[in-house]
């Protein structure tokens, strides 16, 4: 890239766990500028300092993926900034594992599904004019994966507290407004509710390929980095799950992976040559590979399924108002 100037990379839910560390790894390169879109400013100013990055390596720009107009605002934000935008990193994500009723958003829509699907949907589609218009030979997109979203990984094939499975959409289809929490229309799972979000980013993320990857040459990919068994991610599960957990992960399954780890494998997918290949979900596994590499992992039959991304997309366009 040129010379002149750092590359510019937005990441989403960039104040703690696999976002900051992405954020300290690429800041560190000295080659990248990183905005840390966040919900608490302050937090992640404390955040940034915890990990040791430079003052002049990191922006801090409010991102609150729960409420479409915070996108919007972020999206203004960021373009009176003046940077060019390099890389995105939509990384945050919210999972709400014990909750028996949904909570909705300013906008109406199931928590989990909005912040990390609808909210990061809107952002994609309005921040690729941002991608389209720097002049980087190398931009990319990259949307984080989770194994639990996959049923050909191991981790995936848990059936606790049910599958991924959008249906026929039947809920994006009705508006996903009250009485509507679930994608496929059903009754409300929580922890479902989180798969499906993700499912759903896979599907974004390769529908995104087959629209804009030719006629702009940005590179559209997801990954998941190993089990972060120490996440904020689990933050509202049991306290035992919390202790229980990375335990399991470490000694049992050997999929542990740590935040800092993690993040830099992140940061491999946004910078590094060898990961300029659009449409594919990178994993470095958890017991598949125990050589901690990474390699192009298949993804599940519906996240492969070129119908239901574009359908999901067109209702997306819908519910995030862009339609």
């Amino acid at each position: 890239m040129q010379q002149h100037r750092k590359s510019t990379v937005v990441i989403t839910g960039a104040s703690s766990g696999v976002g900051l560390q992405a954020a300290r790894a690429l800041s560190q390169t000295g080659q990248w500028h990183v905005v840390m879109a966040c919900r608490n400013l302050s937090k992640a100013e404390t955040a940034a300092q915890s990990v040791g990055m430079s003052p002049d390596s990191y922006t801090i720009m409010e991102l609150d993926l729960a409420s479409l107009e915070s996108v919007r605002q972020f999206v203004k934000n960021f373009r009176v900034s003046g940077r060019f935008l390099d890389a995105l990193v939509c990384n945050a994500a919210v999972y709400m594992p014990l909750l028996k009723e949904p909570m909705r958003t300013v906008d109406g829509y199931e928590l989990s599904v909005a912040t990390n699907h609808l909210g990061h949907f809107l952002l994609c589609k309005l921040m690729l004019e941002d991608l389209k218009n720097s002049p980087a030979l190398d931009k990319r997109l990259v949307i984080l994966g989770t194994v639990t979203a996959n049923p050909k990984e191991l981790g995936g094939k848990i059936p606790i507290p049910a599958p991924p499975d959008l249906g026929d959409l039947q809920g994006f289809v009705e508006g996903f407004k009250a009485p509507h929490s679930m994608i496929n229309g059903k009754k409300f799972k929580s922890g479902k509710a989180y798969k499906d979000s993700k499912l759903c980013n896979v599907l974004t993320m390769r529908e995104l390929h087959r629209r804009y990857h030719e006629s702009t040459g940005i590179t559209f990919s997801s990954l998941y980095p190993g089990c972060v068994a120490t996440t904020a991610l689990f933050r509202n599960h049991y306290s035992l799950f919390q202790k229980i957990f990375p335990l399991f992960q470490k000694n049992i399954t050997g999929g542990f992976v740590s935040e800092e780890l993690a993040g830099e494998r992140v940061a491999e997918v946004v910078a590094n040559p060898a990961y300029k290949k659009s449409g594919v979900y990178w994993s470095w596994g958890n017991r598949q590979k125990k050589n901690g590499k990474s390699f192009v992992q298949e993804v599940s039959d519906e996240a492969s399924d070129d119908d239901k991304a574009k359908r999901l997309w067109d209702l997306s366009e819908k519910l995030v108002g862009l339609a």
